[in-house]
Order: C-alpha cells, then structure tokens, then sequence
C-alpha cells in the first residue's frame, strides 16, 4: 500500500491507495483544515498556534498510514513552506515526528505532480488542457499538451493569504485582476509560439475552492469524489454561487450541503480567482477533478512514472 500526505497551506490531505494500470486506486481518503498559513507574517514565518495544529494533524495521519500497513509514503509540503522563514526548520521538526521523508517541494514540481494526477482522471484526456490549483498560499497554473506540461506558474493568489491581507472584496477583486491579467499576456505567448489558441483550451479546476464548488453544486450532504471529477460548471453557473454567497456569513455558507466546515470565510476568494481566469481566458466552462496533486504523487512511487 501507498501514502501520499500534502501539508498545504490550508488543508493537510492524506490518500493511502494503489496504482493499477497508470491509475489511482483510492483505499482511504482523510483531511483536515489547519490554515498553516493563518497567522503568518514577513518576519517570524508560520505562527506557532498553526504549526502546533499541524503536527497533531500530521501524527494521526502517520498513525493512519501504520494503521494500513503502507509501505512507501511520499510527504511535501507547499508554498506555506516556501515564503515562511522557518519553513525549513519546521520541515525538519516534521521529519523527526513522523519518521517518514518529508520535502518541501518547489512551485515547479507541484505543477508537474498535479498536472499528472489531474490527467490520470479527466475522461476524456483532452489534446491541451490548462488547470488551475488554487491553495491557501498560492494558486499553480499548468498549460499542458499531449500530457506534458508546457508551462507553469505559481502565483501568491493563495485564499488564506488573499482573506487575511485584504478588509474587503473590492481590494482582493483588484489584487485578482491585477495578477491575472499579467498572466494571461505570458500564456499569450506561450500558446502563440505552441501554435495553439488560449481561447480554445479547457480550463480544469483542481482542490478545495473548485471541488467544493462542484459539491455545492450537486447539494453533497456526503462527499463522493467520484462524482466530483469531470463534473463542469458553465461561466453562469459560477456567477450565480458567486450572488449566493457573497451576502452570507461565514456560519451561513457553512451549513450549505457540500461545503466543508472552515472553508466558509475563504470559498469566495477562490471563486474570485477562477471567474477572473474565466474572464481573461473566455473559457465557457469550469471542469472539475478531485485528483490532482495527491495522486500525482501517489504515480510518482511507481518506478514506470516519470517526473
């Protein structure tokens, strides 16, 4: 049995499973909102209340993987890691709890690992494909062809950080925009020298902000993520949760069947950075898949896959 263990910067995610002919095969799914990124500053890093969740969190998962007898777990953590000035120490104080290899990995690798688990799932594979993988600390933008990856970018568009650095929506909207329509000049390029036109690309939405989305969608009292990849929500479709939830609270939002408890006060963020993309990219339609960045790494223990 395998273990793929994601330390994001909003959601710690645990998938123990197998791979069966270039295909995960979930056994046991667990996850938990910590918001390591919450509480964090230029100058100290990740705050000490984050970290302390974190590792209590991290101890049931590796508690869980002993439970299941797996044999191999790939551990990473992302862009919470990577901005926090104690990133690396605190890495190294997870290495010395869990007694399994933990890595902080670049924006690079993350793209190519979610690129690969996105692409194990879509059905069908399109020729090209953008995804978009929106964390609490960052949001990676992946171009691929023919199941290569052309292109990445990692963007500070995280929804914790977005949440906490901005009072109101007016300011986060413009932050959004501002970014956005500076990434959509760079994937111009990119696709004109591919040969390729932006507009006719499929946008693909992967993790918490597009799942729940898709969950919210479906009324899903019970989470199936089966039913979650390949479900598409069309541009109106969005606009429309978009009015639903930007007049609610935080506790409202959070008693709508299908969104996760702690993620009431970051949900519109996150649909805010999509309906922009949207926007740039005149893409009609949001397609979502569960799998993503997990199961990238989960494929990169077999010895035949490649990264």
């Amino acid at each position: 049995m395998l273990a793929a263990i994601d330390v994001g910067s909003n959601t710690l995610r645990l998938l123990v499973g197998r791979v069966v002919a270039g295909r995960v095969v979930p056994e046991h799914c667990q996850r938990q909102i910590c918001r390591l990124a919450g509480g964090f500053s230029q100058e100290e890093g990740l705050s000490s209340t984050a970290m302390e969740r974190t590792l209590s969190a991290l101890q049931t998962f590796a508690e869980t993987c002993r439970q299941n007898n797996v044999s191999e777990v790939k551990a990473i953590g992302t862009a919470a890691f990577r901005m926090a000035t104690n990133g690396q120490s605190f890495a190294r104080q997870i290495n010395n709890l869990i007694q399994f290899p933990f890595e902080i990995i670049s924006g690079e690798k993350e793209a190519a690992y979610t690129a690969r688990g996105v692409l194990s799932a879509l059905d069908p594979t399109p020729h090209c494909v953008l995804i978009v993988d929106i964390g609490g600390g960052s949001t990676e933008f992946v171009l691929c062809s023919k199941r290569e990856v052309l292109w990445s970018r990692s963007l500070p568009l995280g929804v914790v950080r977005l949440v906490e650095a901005h009072a109101s929506l007016p300011s986060l909207q413009i932050q959004i925009e501002q970014m956005i329509a500076e990434l959509k000049e760079e994937l111009d390029s990119v696709c004109r020298s591919a040969g390729f036109e932006l507009i006719r690309i499929p946008l693909v939405g992967t993790a918490g902000t597009a799942t729940t989305l898709a969950a919210l969608d479906l009324h899903m009292t019970k989470y199936n993520w089966q039913r979650i990849n390949n479900y598409v929500l069309p541009f109106p479709r969005l606009q429309y949760w978009q009015r639903c939830l930007a007049p609610l609270s935080r506790t409202a939002r959070e008693a709508l069947p299908g969104m996760e408890s702690g993620r009431g006060d970051l949900i519109t963020a996150g649909l805010e950075i999509i309906l922009c993309l949207m926007r740039h990219t005149h893409s009609e339609a949001l397609t979502v898949c569960d799998s993503g960045l997990l199961e990238g790494l989960l494929l990169s223990l077999q010895n035949s896959v490649k990264l």
